[in-house]
């Protein structure tokens, strides 16, 4: 469904984990970009090419996507006036919020009277049945965190690169709106009723030959209060043979939170195995993945070595260490 190139809409966001949409796009699908569109006020940056509405629209874009996630996904008003803009210039929209594009009314009638789609990839029209526990064929491996926008999706794109690079047949199963954006189809898992998130979890990932493994991104984090609920629902679904425990560094609580201690690596992995044991008993962790952007790259591989001793596990960064160790671990 989804026209490339696109043109990536940062409205005026300051906080850089706010944009991971736009990042990740740019990351993994930098030719399907044409530029970023930024407002007065934004400091941040999916390090692709300044440029206006206009502009894109002379370079060809087809797509003008809302590269971001605030506070509640909702659609401020104050960007319906770029939006319409961008419908005019002939674009379809593309957003990953809560807030439904099809319900603003005047979006709807602008984007008939130009022949453009309202795309809200966030929202899943398919009905899901409740999930079983019955043994699927194939293998899978989900990744969890200990928190929040700890590098789960990422760390989930690189497992399947390195895959692919070692000839192992694999397959990325996108579980949030970013995902689908940079793969293309998934399902975003949040947004599934309660008692049928494992049931959807099960149709993302079905049955497979026995060589086939489901990289599935994980969503939130059994230990956030928040978010618990979907993180279990997706891992009974998932039926993950394998497990990477996905952390980030520097963080003084857990994300939108005060006060709320991160989980420790070794409480992290006992309570995932826990859960994941449920519908898999032979589940097992193959590795833990670290986000040291905040220290050093000395610090880096010295935090990695001595965790790595620590747990017995690999433990890598993913983007300065790559994932070859917990492949190989595999």
């Amino acid at each position: 469904m989804l026209q490339a190139p696109y043109l990536v809409f940062l409205g005026d966001a300051t906080d850089p984990l706010s944009i991971k949409m736009a990042k990740g796009v740019a990351t993994w699908k930098p030719a399907l970009c044409v530029g970023q569109y930024r407002l007065d006020g934004c400091t941040e940056s999916a390090n692709l090419p300044d440029m206006s509405i206009a502009e894109a629209a002379e370079k060809g874009a087809k797509t003008f996507v809302l590269g971001f996630a605030n506070s509640g996904g909702k659609i401020d008003e104050s960007w319906l006036p770029h939006i319409k803009e961008a419908i005019e210039n002939g674009m379809d929209i593309v957003s990953g919020l809560h807030d439904k594009l099809i319900d603003f009314q005047e979006l709807v009638a602008l984007s008939s009277q130009h022949h453009c789609k309202l795309i809200d990839i966030r929202h899943p029209t398919e009905k899901f049945a409740t999930g079983t526990g019955y043994k699927r064929s194939g293998k899978r491996l989900l990744t969890v965190g200990t928190d929040c926008s700890v590098g789960k999706m990422y760390t989930s794109l690189a497992l399947e690169s390195a895959m692919r690079e070692n000839g192992i047949n694999v397959d990325f199963r996108a579980t949030g709106q970013c995902g689908v954006l940079i793969a293309g189809k998934g399902l975003a898992i949040d947004c599934v009723v309660a008692d049928f998130i494992s049931g959807a979890a099960e149709t993302l990932s079905p049955n497979n030959t026995a060589d086939h493994w489901d990289i599935i991104e994980g969503q939130g984090s059994l230990s956030h209060p928040a978010f618990a609920g979907v993180s279990l629902g997706l891992m009974h679904g998932s039926q993950p043979d394998a497990l990477v425990i996905c952390h980030a560094l520097g963080r003084s609580s857990m994300r939108g939170l005060t006060d709320r201690p991160l989980p420790t690596l070794k409480h992290t992995i006992e309570l995932n195995l826990a859960a994941a044991s449920i519908t898999n008993p032979d589940v097992k962790v193959a590795g833990i993945t670290i986000n040291t952007s905040s220290v050093s790259e000395q610090q880096a591989n010295e935090i990695c070595r001595n965790l790595s001793q620590e747990l017995g596990l690999p433990v890598v960064d993913p983007l300065r260490h790559g994932v070859q160790s917990i492949v190989d671990n595999l």
